[in-house]
């Protein structure tokens, strides 16, 4: 039986030196930082997202509304409002969790066109505005449309 123990030459054995190891963990660090920084902004973005496409509910809303007003209605601010309040959740009012709080305008203005054709009087732009705070930046959404004095809304309510 030979017992001869053989010595090893060179690096030691399956071990990383210690530039290896600080190199790898700073990579590694840096990967994980990145990642839940990606994961901070995609949420930022999906609530941005979800905040917008609820002020387009709240404006289309608005302005779908509008079918259903008399012309002479139209212009009249207790029956057609000119400033209203939103919540993201309007369900979650009674619990606290309503979310985030719109605030909104409708103007009524005669409708701008150059050069005026003889139907200008009987037409009017209605632009709904609405603001609301997301984070600590002011968001600001606009939508127009025109509405004539002879238009859908006579075929809905009679004048």
């Amino acid at each position: 039986m030979n017992l001869s123990l053989r010595k090893r030459r060179g690096r030691a054995a399956g071990g990383y030196s210690f530039a290896e190891v600080l190199v790898g963990s700073t990579l590694t660090l840096f990967m994980s930082i990145s990642f839940f920084a990606l994961i901070d902004t995609s949420t930022d973005m999906m609530r941005t997202a979800r905040e917008n496409v609820r002020a387009t509910q709240i404006m289309v809303n608005r302005l779908e509304g509008l079918r259903l007003y008399a012309w002479s209605q139209v212009s009249d601010p207790t029956l057609f409002p000119t400033n209203f309040t939103e919540y993201y959740y309007p369900a979650g009012t009674n619990d606290g969790t309503a979310g985030v709080l719109y605030t909104g305008s409708v103007q009524v203005a005669s409708a701008p066109m150059s050069p005026a054709p003889s139907y200008a009087t009987n037409m009017e732009q209605v632009t709904v505005t609405l603001t609301w705070s997301s984070g600590n930046v002011l968001r600001t959404r606009q939508m127009s449309t025109f509405v004539a004095r002879y238009g859908e809304q006579n075929y809905v309510i009679q004048n």
